[in-house]
């Protein structure tokens, strides 16, 4: 089954108001960092193609490969399965990161049906594909298919907000900031938002890294 989908900022701020009134420390949270954002962006092959390419390096190299996928005519599945190896890393990409992208123009994957799927679904279907780990699938079903209850627990920046919002002694990890949302659903991936846009102020005001 199917939750709720975040479609518009109007979503957005509706889960941000439950989330104040079930934790004062959301609502302190939200007086920091105001309206929270939308951050959808299209479903499909290249939402994950970004990711990949996205992986350990800056954001000013991840778009620059990605500008020469799309002049290459590598920003398709089909043509990026009938492309060779060194064609992809002509446009920058390293050779594992080639054999993932390879993989995931191979892997069948029907995106229409995943808009269907339940999030379980969706996660299973996307780590199957060599390169896409748990984060990737999860960061694809919050802002790709705009799942209201996804909650990318090993992302660093979160376990980190996490810790100053909730003054933990130490930074939790993935299992342990999975326990500490179980309150938020249905709106975990409002908490991840919210817990994002707090990081960004705590280091802007504090110099956090």
């Amino acid at each position: 089954m199917v939750g709720r989908i975040i479609r518009t900022d109007a979503d957005v701020a509706e889960g941000a108001d439950w989330l104040a009134k079930r934790e004062p420390l959301f609502a302190r949270a939200l007086t920091v960092t105001g309206p929270l954002p939308l951050r959808r962006r299209d479903d499909g092959f290249g939402a994950l193609l970004d990711a990949i390419v996205s992986q350990q390096v800056s954001v000013a190299s991840a778009r620059a490969i990605l500008a020469r996928l799309e002049a290459a005519g590598l920003d398709r599945p089909e043509a990026v399965a009938s492309s060779g190896e060194e064609a992809l890393r002509a446009c920058g990409l390293s050779r594992p990161k080639a054999r993932y992208v390879r993989a995931l123009s191979e892997a069948g994957i029907d995106y229409a049906a995943l808009r269907q799927a339940p999030d379980v679904e969706v996660i299973a279907t996307l780590v199957a594909v060599p390169g896409v780990g748990r984060w990737t699938a999860e960061i694809y079903a919050m802002f790709a298919l705009g799942r209201a209850d996804v909650f990318a627990a090993g992302d660093l920046a979160l376990q980190e907000a996490a810790r100053l919002l909730f003054d933990l002694p130490t930074r939790p990890r993935d299992a342990e900031l999975r326990r500490l949302a179980e309150p938020w659903s249905p709106w975990r991936a409002v908490a991840a938002r919210a817990l994002w846009a707090y990081y960004r102020a705590a280091k802007n005001r504090e110099g956090v890294t």
